[in-house]
């Protein structure tokens, strides 16, 4: 199904499938392709919605009963390290960073194995191939940055990063599952909320932060987290408040959503 705006872009509907967070449910997406000239503009535009990015496609969850995914980013003006985030940078800031452009290596895909090996070898991505991790990190037509992080010259991990006008998104990060100690998720978003303070950055996205969802329960502890929900970004002040109750009437039709989205002038 095909549902087109009175400007470019076209936006579409991905077939539903089982949700890789909420066990027994459907996901569906709404998306767009990022192409052409206008695709930062367009990418900034839609991350400030909602959206993400994977390759050269723009998308967010759209699923027919449910609404539990809700995009998170962090207020770096409102964000403090809790106790234990400061033991996590104390522990990891042995680390030196190496920002490259997004170019895949097979040092890179060797530690993208071993992540997904240890921590999601049934996940969707357990079976990438080396092109296609390439494809995945090269296929970008914005500003991204590969962020490297390397211990006596041996990576340890890695986060395709875009760079937006109003933050920074965490596309994927991977790092040596074996290395439990020093929290490696943790502290590579503790170091880009480091960098968008440095680059004078307001926001770093995450992802999607979904409540009942143990695997992304570890961003609720990050102060100054900003979910999107109900066509709005409204700051995460309990976790506990929000639930991923099913409700047949929680998502609004897909040509309502389109006919709601604010596009970027892209007039010279």
């Amino acid at each position: 199904m095909r549902h087109t705006l009175p400007i470019a872009p076209q936006f579409y509907v991905t077939a539903p499938q089982p949700c890789p967070y909420l066990e027994g449910r459907m996901e569906r997406k709404l998306f767009t392709a990022l192409q052409g000239d206008t695709a930062g503009k367009l990418n900034d535009a839609l991350s400030k919605q909602g959206f993400r990015r994977s390759q050269n496609v723009l998308y967010r969850p759209s699923c027919a009963e449910c609404s539990a995914c809700m995009s998170a980013r962090i207020d770096v003006s409102l964000f403090s390290h809790s106790r234990s985030q400061r033991r996590v940078q104390k522990r990891a800031d042995h680390l030196h960073r190496r920002a490259t452009s997004p170019w895949a290596t097979e040092e890179q895909y060797a530690l993208f194995r071993e992540y997904l090996d240890g921590r999601h070898a049934a996940g969707g991505m357990a079976d990438m191939d080396m092109f296609e991790f390439a494809a995945m990190v090269e296929e970008t037509p914005i500003k991204s940055r590969l962020i490297e992080y390397t211990e006596d010259e041996s990576l340890r991990a890695v986060c395709l990063t875009d760079i937006l006008d109003d933050g920074l998104s965490m596309v994927y990060s991977f790092f040596d599952p074996a290395l439990e100690r020093l929290s490696l998720g943790t502290y590579i978003i503790l170091d880009h909320i480091a960098i968008a303070r440095d680059l004078g950055l307001p926001y770093v996205y995450l992802g999607y932060w979904v409540p009942g969802s143990p695997k992304m329960s570890y961003k609720a502890k990050f102060k100054g987290l900003e979910v999107y929900r109900n066509g709005a970004w409204q700051p995460l002040s309990d976790a506990n408040t929000y639930a991923a109750d099913i409700h047949p009437l929680s998502t609004d039709p897909i040509a309502e959503q389109v006919a709601r989205i604010s596009l970027p002038d892209v007039r010279s």
